[in-house]
């Protein structure tokens, strides 16, 4: 997929055979990490991410021309050699190449951000989204700090972390946006 500057993508990938691609919360606070240090080196700006056991989501854009291919060949190369490095295993880690969705309305943006942030309910992991770490909901929310997430989105959506707090709060499911997720 070629990416333009300025616009925005849903971003994801998922283990190969739908394995495992963070087995501790060292690997998901590692490749969290990642996110940060090559997103400055590549201009990019992450809007909204979750991390899953056997999958990822981000919502990101590109400052610079190219820089999302490189942003993510970079992290993920990187996450995939430390990984087999620490569990001697070798190989891709990947189910084929990354999936990149360009987000064109509005609606689609503010529906995914909260199908994102609710990923880990969905999956039983656990009953709030507030509830798994992995994810930058808390920081959506205004529970936890960070530097990573630009909020941007969920400034002009919804003026507020509790506004966007209540949008989540009335999740049932997302039919619409599942149907584009991992099918092939």
């Amino acid at each position: 997929m070629k990416y333009e500057t300025g616009k925005y993508y849903h971003v994801y990938n998922r283990g190969a055979n739908k394995a495992n691609i963070f087995l501790s919360r060292e690997n998901y606070l590692f490749c969290i990490q990642l996110f940060s240090k090559y997103a400055k080196q590549y201009k990019i700006s992450i809007f909204a991410y979750c991390l899953m056991p056997n999958h990822y989501h981000l919502i990101i854009s590109q400052n610079k021309d190219g820089s999302i291919s490189k942003f993510i060949q970079t992290v993920f190369n990187s996450y995939t050699q430390a990984l087999n490095t620490a569990t001697g295993r070798s190989g891709t880690l990947f189910q084929g190449r990354v999936k990149g969705i360009e987000i064109t309305t509005d609606e689609y943006a503010v529906r995914l951000c909260r199908y994102i942030h609710c990923n880990p309910i969905a999956a039983n992991f656990v009953g709030k989204p507030e509830d798994w770490e992995f994810s930058d909901y808390l920081e959506w929310i205004g529970k936890r700090s960070g530097s990573l997430t630009d909020f941007s989105l969920r400034d002009v959506y919804f003026g507020s972390a509790v506004e966007y707090q209540k949008f989540v709060e009335e999740y049932k499911s997302d039919d619409a946006i599942q149907e584009f997720v991992f099918k092939e």
